[in-house]
């Protein structure tokens, strides 16, 4: 069953581009790099400051104890003087629709908008942060829905409204326009802008140098005037910390040798047992439409029950993709990649090794190629976007030669996708992502998930241990004794170079008949 739908890759690159005016004469003609964000008030210097995240964060499924809105609010108390908020994707559940951003991001967030507290009249294309907001892509943000299950949407609309204490999809009756909705809430949308004035817009918005011998300059974000994103993927800075985000929808296809077992029966049997707990599933809560229970605990059954299908739907398409590769690979075809992105990359991480004015290096990106939640951890799309990621760590790592202390080539690496909060720390992995610390924040408001059976060790075929699992937040237990952990996160960076973390989960801990909201003792990395 397609609860929704996906474009290509290329197809995603091409309409993202298209938003932007990508390679459009008039940015190279004024100097202006297309994918450099210049925060206003960067201080400079190797000072300390603090950061949060957040991902997997847009639900308007549960109606009260809103576990997103309850992470908001820890955020608030708790990062009074956090720089900026770093996003790791799936901004609004279930497709991403522009009709979903004012009850299942613009409320739970209000705060952090200008005028949020008339957040009922705000749209979601003309938001203006008081703090940084900085989104990357998730795959639900791209996600559309099939044609005959959005005219059943439009057709079904009033009932489901009348309805929705009982059973809520989160889904209106269109989906992202291929993240559509997500580049109007946060990018800078040059395609908006008429072409008689778009020399002007971007001799208004791109007024911040960008430290090089080429003099360019960027788009700078000035909070509670102009917050906007230049790309879908883009690098900024501050305090001498660089940070890169990387859109990993794009490339994420299952690659070819991951796919053995596609050549026969096993994916597909696989898929087609899914399929049927599917079905099962949505059987049983439309059993408990007719009952009409609403009670705490019957909220609770349907959000574990609505969330175990859309997890059942991601395994069926990571199967679908891990199929299509391999048909892919029989007919002489290469996965579909973006490579012009991690060629960006490369060239950025290379350059800011080279800068001395630059003590630190982060990564932001939605998919986690290093995680141990069950659903996601021998997923084709993981271990796809890990070898992407290592093929162009292993090329910076060849440029740049041998590295003070031996750093890892990040120190600090975020992600989502995996809705839980865990930091995995990856040992020799063989690859120039060795040493760094990888946080997936991915359990800050959609139905969580448990760690994986085999535990917290993740190896090589042969049984050599590569990373592992030191934390783990999200769904533990069973019966009387089930705990829900949703969490946000405090990052503090030390002065210094090289910088060190501290992260403090800050944690909405539903069991045992009630919410605990509350910080967790900081991880020292």
């Amino acid at each position: 069953m397609n609860l929704a739908s996906e474009a290509g890759i290329a197809t995603k690159v091409r309409r993202m581009a298209t938003r932007v005016r990508w390679g459009h004469p008039a940015l190279a003609a004024a100097g202006i790099d297309p994918c450099r964000l210049v925060l206003e008030g960067d201080p400079g210097g190797s000072g300390a400051f603090s950061f949060l995240v957040i991902g997997d964060s847009g639900t308007g499924r549960r109606g009260r104890n809103d576990p997103q809105r309850l992470v908001a609010e820890l955020l608030l108390a708790h990062g009074q003087d956090a720089r900026f908020l770093l996003h790791t994707g799936d901004v609004v559940y279930l497709v991403g629709s522009s009709e979903q951003y004012r009850r299942n991001f613009i409320r739970p967030y209000r705060e952090w908008l200008v005028e949020g507290e008339h957040w009922r009249r705000l749209r979601h294309d003309g938001l203006v942060f008081r703090r940084p907001f900085l989104p990357v892509l998730g795959n639900h943000d791209y996600y559309d829905l099939p044609l005959p299950l959005a005219l059943l949407s439009l057709l079904t609309a009033l009932p489901r409204r009348l309805l929705r204490p009982w059973f809520n999809l989160d889904v209106g009756w269109h989906g992202s326009f291929c993240g559509g909705a997500w580049s109007e809430a946060f990018m800078d949308g040059l395609a908006a802008v008429p072409e008689a004035r778009l020399a002007a817009h971007l001799a208004a918005t791109r007024t911040a140098p960008v430290d090089g011998p080429h003099g360019q300059r960027a788009l700078l974000y000035r909070p509670g005037r102009y917050t906007r994103l230049p790309n879908r993927y883009y690098a900024s800075r501050w305090a001498g910390i660089d940070l890169f985000a990387l859109d990993s929808n794009t490339f994420n296809d299952p690659l070819a040798e991951a796919n053995a077992p596609a050549e026969g029966q096993g994916l597909l049997w696989q898929r087609q047992a899914l399929e049927a707990e599917q079905v099962v599933l949505l059987r049983e809560l439309g059993g408990e439409w007719l009952a009409g229970r609403h009670d705490d605990q019957a909220d609770d059954s349907r959000a574990d029950a609505l969330g175990r299908v859309e997890e059942l739907e991601e395994r069926i398409r990571d199967i679908d993709k891990q199929r299509a590769s391999a048909a892919a690979a029989r007919a002489g075809r290469r996965p579909q990649l973006d490579a012009e992105q991690l060629a960006w990359f490369e060239r950025e991480l290379v350059a800011s090794w080279r800068n001395p004015a630059v003590r630190g290096r982060l990564l932001v990106l939605h998919h986690p190629p290093w995680v141990t939640e069950a659903s996601k951890w021998s997923q084709g799309q993981t271990l796809a976007v890990r070898r992407q990621l290592q093929q162009v760590l292993d090329r910076v790592a060849a440029r740049l030669g041998e590295r003070p202390g031996n750093r890892p080539l990040l120190d600090l690496a975020f992600a989502g996708h995996a809705h839980c909060l865990e930091v995995v720390e990856v040992g020799d992995s063989g690859h120039g992502d060795a040493g760094i610390p990888w946080v997936v924040c991915g359990g800050s408001g959609y139905s969580l998930r448990r760690q994986r059976p085999e535990g917290p060790i993740l190896s090589a075929d042969d049984g050599t241990p590569l990373a592992r699992s030191r934390v783990f937040h999200g769904r533990h237990g069973h019966g009387a004794g089930l705990r829900r952990i949703y969490s946000g996160l405090r990052v503090d960076v030390h002065a210094g170079t090289p910088p060190r973390f501290s992260l403090t989960p800050l944690v909405a801990e539903q069991g045992g008949g009630g919410w605990h909201c509350r910080p967790l003792e900081p991880i020292r990395l």
